[in-house]
């Protein structure tokens, strides 16, 4: 009689599925760069397209030929520096040691958020006295929701970026420079560089097993009372309880998600370059600087996307960069 063998339907990667407390997503661990420079940035997804280039990879199969390939935009209006904050270790990990923040806030900021009371104002001096004892350097930003016409929130997005570089002084000053300064996504990435990009998906809302974690459907006699859409049991008689990795109903989607090593193909400044005729569906025109990844990214248009350099590059991994840019899609997409 032959081996039955059935993989178990649904990953348990992701447990336990539950809904994210908001949109805005973040990063715990920053990648190491000799680059004095913050590690990431923020946007707002705007939609897909495609894009034809003409293949120079080496060592490709498709070398010399014109490959069709899905890109995202992502809308990314400049970001300003709200504060600094230093970081020291300890044996229970980075805890911090002391932040500076800046006045210099618009006036739509400013209506919506305020600087923490007692904080050091435009004060590097605690900071530089302290020098010896820190062990990371992080920046306070916020986005700009107001630019994007296709976002309807006014409220900021605000995260902390780690400052990347080698020496502590020259991270020390950097971070001087930038305090109350817009920074543009030029200066931070460049075309052909790796990113990691972190956010919430689309929400489904409660679903059962078969779609959320897709079991086989009974048939009419495994059925019982003409319930085929559902487990035939919820486990073993010991131990006398229903264990977590039993697929049941329960929340899909709208849950925070990380994507490595996305290509960035383009950045520019006009989106009028990549918006297609009457702009991206539930979205609209693009206004702002942007780039351009190659794939999907998670979540639907509008979302909050967090940007981080990438932490798991490959080195031989073969980029299209030089690759020229046949064509970009323009096509109404309504």
């Amino acid at each position: 009689m032959p081996k039955i063998h059935r993989p178990k339907r649904g990953s348990l990667a992701f447990s336990p599925r539950k809904r994210a407390k908001k949109e805005r997503v973040g990063f715990k661990t920053w990648p190491e760069s000799s680059e004095t420079k913050l590690l990431g940035f923020a946007g707002y997804k705007a939609g897909m397209t495609y894009i034809v280039f003409k293949d120079e990879r080496k060592n490709s199969v498709t070398n010399g030929d014109s490959v069709f390939c899905p890109v995202t935009i992502i809308e990314t209006p400049n970001i300003r520096v709200a504060g600094i904050r230093a970081y020291t270790k300890t044996y229970e990990g980075l805890k911090p040691l002391t932040e500076v923040w800046t006045t210099n806030l618009e006036e739509d900021v400013q209506r919506r958020t305020s600087i923490p009371k007692n904080k050091n104002i435009d004060d590097f001096t605690r900071i530089e006295d302290n020098l010896d004892r820190v062990s990371e350097i992080r920046a306070i930003v916020y986005t700009k929701p107001f630019l994007v016409k296709g976002v309807p929130k006014k409220s900021p997005d605000i995260m902390e970026i780690k400052i990347g570089g080698s020496d502590i002084n020259d991270i020390f000053e950097y971070s001087k420079k930038i305090l109350g300064k817009d920074l543009n996504i030029k200066d931070i990435l460049s075309e052909g560089d790796f990113i990691d990009v972190s956010a919430v998906t689309v929400g489904k809302g409660i679903q059962g097993a078969v779609k959320r974690w897709g079991i086989i459907t009974q048939n009419e006699k495994q059925g019982r009372g003409g319930k085929r859409r559902h487990i035939g049991n919820l486990g073993p008689w010991f131990p006398s309880r229903v264990r977590w990795t039993v697929p049941m109903a329960g929340q899909m989607g709208y849950h925070k998600r990380t994507e490595y090593n996305k290509e960035i193909l383009k950045i520019g400044d006009k989106g009028s370059e990549i918006t297609p005729a009457g702009g991206f569906v539930n979205y609209g025109i693009v206004n702002n600087p942007y780039i351009m990844v190659k794939g999907s990214i998670p979540g639907p248009n509008k979302r909050f996307i967090g940007i981080r350099t990438g932490i798991r590059i490959n080195p031989n991994r073969q980029t299209i960069l030089g690759s020229p840019i046949e064509y970009i899609s323009l096509e109404s997409q309504q």
